[in-house]
């Protein structure tokens, strides 16, 4: 009888028979896919070993516990990212759970009591969530930049002695020891995901998009500080104490609401509520047909802001209200594309392109359409072959974006951002960047890619407080790589290569799909004379991308001719090929 330490990682599929009933070939090409694509790779990268699969559970062995987290919480980023666009009903999610215990083994399979914890552990989480024994905890606490929730002594079944367990936050990894977050010295808000009432899953995308909206007009308001979308979304279908989201995002305000859509009509409810004390300030509900609906995105914004501050100045109201398209067609395609557009990966920003490709056929001047076109073109560019047509096409439809964006921040911010690494014309940039900044100061999405450009063009200073201001303002933020990358490269080319790693770090755990992160943290070890450290990085890299050469990343010129002299020196020493 052989005897062995492991780290067991014992997951399953929640709600496995609900999908399969509803579709069940099509739940399991979706299964198969998700194994072929993510998991088996994840597994693979961090050395695990497949016991055993069941319908919905597999069972897996690691040799480190490091390794069993660091494959759990890429797993669960993978999956929150390929479910941003599928409606709640139907996606696949993933319960994990992860021990350290002697196991027996047995013609290939594992058993014993570290292999009971394990299950019992995975049957504590939540959809997309991740439970750990406090042993695990302590192996990785000081070694991963991740936050654990203590959830005290569980008592599981089967299991003779109680269980201390920690769940791994639900958002993925974030800073350790992440401040708590003070009010800011102006009235502040967090504007929930609105309920979608419709009874049809097809109609998220839709009360998503009234958010976003009531989100960019909130934020036009000066005074006000403004979470921003991609971190209140993480609220979406949990039931959160308004007290605790104000401890978390550091707002006095929070704005829930719920979305009925019903032929040609639409209700809208709202209610705006006080986080200190749970009271309600304001409320209202409203129906209107479909055709007017932009009013009433208009009205229910200016309401909130009304209901926050009753001394508003008839100027700052009117700065709230922005062009829209002329066509709900327009605005229907546009909001079916964002989070095929968001992603940042070629392979699903292709998915946004027919989508916005035909908005802009019924509004030529849609600006913001032509912004997520350019970004999606610009990650097609230089993640996909450096292809000069896919360069051209991003550009062109940047320059359309900030000819016609004159009062869309997230507009101008994406196309600038476009125009500024690809052609490097930082005036362009940077003044399409004042422009949506001066327009929506709240804006985290504009600030990560401002940050991102500073840093290019050797502002070190401005990129690193951009970037800081954009994680104040969207500290759960499905793309907080950006920020991350934008202090990673202002770190780095000033030298500061210890923060440079730090940040790189929580780039590519925040994404860990992304090489560009891997690419910085690689350089900056170097810089700090941790060869080995650096090579090990570098082996990741390449197991990621095998095809990455460090032409490839230089070519696209994106900075100055010897900074990019300094990263080859820096990523051929690591024993990248050139």
């Amino acid at each position: 009888m052989e005897r062995r330490l492991a780290a067991i990682f014992a997951g399953d599929v929640a709600g496995y028979s609900r999908l399969m009933g509803q579709a069940e070939a099509g739940t399991l090409a979706r299964l198969n896919a998700l194994r072929r694509e993510l998991i088996d790779p994840e597994i693979a990268e961090h050395k695990g070993r497949i016991v055993k699969t069941t319908g919905d559970g597999i069972l897996i062995e690691f040799p480190s516990v490091v390794e069993a987290v660091s494959c759990a919480v890429a797993v669960q980023h993978g999956m929150a990212s390929r479910n941003a666009a599928i409606p709640l009903d139907q996606r696949i999610e993933f319960r994990i759970g992860i021990n350290l215990g002697d196991v027996i083994v047995e013609d290939g399979d594992i058993h014993g009591d570290g292999v009971n914890v394990a299950a019992r552990l995975e049957a504590l989480a939540e959809p997309g969530g991740i439970c750990v024994s406090r042993v695990v905890r302590d192996q990785v606490r000081d070694k991963l930049d991740i936050a654990f929730e203590d959830l005290g002594e569980q008592a599981l079944k089967n299991i003779a002695r109680p269980v201390r367990v920690f769940r791994i936050h639900p958002q993925g990894v974030v800073p350790v020891g992440h401040p708590a977050l003070t009010l800011p010295d102006k009235p502040s808000i967090a504007v929930l995901p609105f309920e979608n009432m419709s009874g049809d899953p097809e109609q998220e995308y839709f009360a998503d998009g009234m958010v976003e909206d009531i989100i960019t007009g909130l934020s036009r308001i000066k005074w006000l500080f403004v979470i921003a979308r991609n971190s209140t979304f993480v609220y979406k279908g949990r039931a959160v104490d308004v007290k605790q989201i104000g401890r978390e995002l550091g707002v006095r305000y929070v704005l829930e609401g719920s979305v009925r859509k019903l032929g040609n009509r639409v209700r809208i409810t709202g209610q705006l509520i006080d986080t200190a004390n749970a009271a309600h300030v304001w409320a209202e509900r409203y129906d209107r047909a479909l055709d007017d609906i932009f009013a009433l995105q208009d009205e229910l914004t200016m309401s909130v802001v009304g209901a926050i501050e009753p001394t508003l100045r008839r100027a700052e109201i009117e700065r709230a209200r922005r062009k829209r398209p002329d066509s709900l067609d327009a605005y229907d395609l546009y909001l079916r594309a964002l989070p095929f557009a968001f992603s940042a990966m070629p392979e699903t920003a292709d998915k946004a392109v027919p989508s916005l490709e035909q908005a802009i056929a019924i509004e030529p001047d849609y600006a913001a359409a032509h912004a997520l076109i350019a970004w999606c073109y610009e990650v097609r560019y230089l993640r996909a072959g450096l292809h000069d047509e896919a360069k051209r096409t991003a550009l062109r439809h940047a320059r359309i974006a900030i000819a016609a964006g004159g009062d869309d921040a997230t507009a101008l911010g994406v196309a600038a951002f476009v125009v500024g690494i690809l052609e490097r014309d930082y005036d362009t940039a940077f003044s399409a960047f004042g422009r949506a900044l001066a327009l929506s100061p709240s804006s985290a999405l504009a600030l990560s890619f401002s940050s991102l450009i500073r840093a290019y063009a050797g502002d070190d200073a401005i990129a690193v407080e951009q970037a800081e201001q954009a994680l104040r303002l969207s500290p759960f933020d499905s793309l907080i790589f950006l920020p991350y990358v934008g202090l990673a490269y202002a770190h780095l080319f000033a030298g500061r290569f210890e923060e440079a790693v730090i940040a790189a770090g929580r780039a590519a755990q925040a994404n860990p799909r992304f090489i560009i992160p891997l690419v910085l943290r690689t350089a900056a070890l170097v810089g700090l004379g941790r060869d080995d450290e650096a090579e090990l990085s570098a082996r990741h890299l390449l197991e990621l991308q095998p095809e990455f050469t460090i032409g490839s990343y230089t070519g696209s010129n994106f900075t100055s001719v010897e900074r990019l002299e300094m990263f080859a020196d820096a990523l051929q020493r690591a024993g990248l090929p050139e």
